[in-house]
């Protein structure tokens, strides 16, 4: 079923993900004026669902005009946030499997957490390699600066990332001091350096012959130059500044190949910078935390809670 026009886009967060009180999610626009990279495109929001079954959704939205945060709170806050990041090849957000049933699980572990829709680069902007890393950047920003109105640690803000979203996290550990947009308010005098990285199933080179390449054209487009996909590759980005980084991966996937993670973690290595790596001898792609737990890689997302507390992120 293909929704089309604004009103599909109401549709998120669904009336089931209201939050405990009673009131609706706190949405939260990206930009209060201008976007970066405007065209004035008429651009139509769109959610097409993949599953049958009304208790799991499945939704991948698309048309991202304006960029938001939803805000998911935890009924017993620790302090910690992440910043989740769904994948879709940079050509959708699959914003159940990698959004709202993420944001669940670190609810139910004390984090709040952020969901961020940022705009899908073919969309029609200009500067289309950096329009994903703006809203990162920008979403980092507006968490950090409103640290005290979400009861969080503004020391204690993560990043997490699946698959193309996985590369935007990538991108945001690696490339977060860079100047990708005029600031536009006091946000943004804040750091967009998140304190811990998680990158799920990530894409990370886009010039490795083990690229997604679809990924890969629908950030930079089909003929991009040599030197912009180097420039993309996140492997080739990591420097002393790179903070902790947590990855995991399933030998299996046959869309992302495995060998991303093990480039990334190799980067990470070389820069002496904190990092653990999981390689699951089965899994697939996109699995987020939807696998039964009789499977090892079922675990991830303990052991990402575990690295991250270890390192002072999230509570022991």
């Amino acid at each position: 079923m293909l929704l089309a026009g604004g009103a599909a886009l109401s549709l998120l967060p669904p009336a089931r993900a209201l939050a405990q009180s009673g009131k609706a999610d706190e949405v939260v626009p990206l930009w209060p004026g201008a976007i970066p990279g405007d065209r004035h495109t008429v651009i139509k929001p769109s959610i097409e669902e993949r599953s049958r079954d009304p208790q799991h959704p499945d939704r991948w939205v698309r048309g991202v005009a304006r960029p938001t945060l939803t805000v998911k709170r935890a009924a017993k806050p620790n302090g910690a946030a992440v910043l989740l990041m769904p994948g879709g090849g940079y050509g959708f957000l699959s914003y159940d499997n990698e959004g709202l049933e993420q944001a669940a699980w670190l609810n139910a572990r004390g984090v709040t957490a952020f969901i961020l829709q940022y705009r899908l680069p073919g969309e029609g902007w200009d500067q289309r390699a950096l329009v994903p890393l703006q809203d990162a950047q920008r979403a980092m920003r507006l968490i950090r600066a409103g640290a005290a109105r979400y009861g969080i640690d503004r020391t204690r803000i993560a990043v997490l990332g699946f698959s193309a979203g996985g590369h935007l996290a990538g991108s945001l550990a690696t490339r977060h001091a860079e100047a990708t947009y005029a600031p536009v308010d006091s946000a943004d005098t804040q750091s967009a350096r998140p304190d811990y990285a998680g990158l799920i199933y990530p894409v990370v080179s886009l010039e490795a012959p083990f690229t997604h390449g679809g990924s890969r054209d629908a950030l930079l487009g089909p003929d991009a130059a040599p030197a912009l996909r180097h420039a993309a590759s996140v492997e080739t980005r990591v420097t002393a500044d790179t903070p902790l980084i947590f990855l995991a991966h399933a030998a299996d996937d046959d869309l992302v190949p495995v060998a991303n993670s093990i480039a990334m973690f190799s980067a990470l290595k070389a820069q002496a910078r904190p990092a653990e790596l999981h390689v699951f001898e089965a899994g697939g792609h996109g699995f987020g935390v939807r696998l039964p737990k009789t499977r090892p890689a079922a675990e991830w997302p303990a052991l990402f809670m575990a690295f991250g507390a270890s390192k002072g992120i999230f509570p022991a």
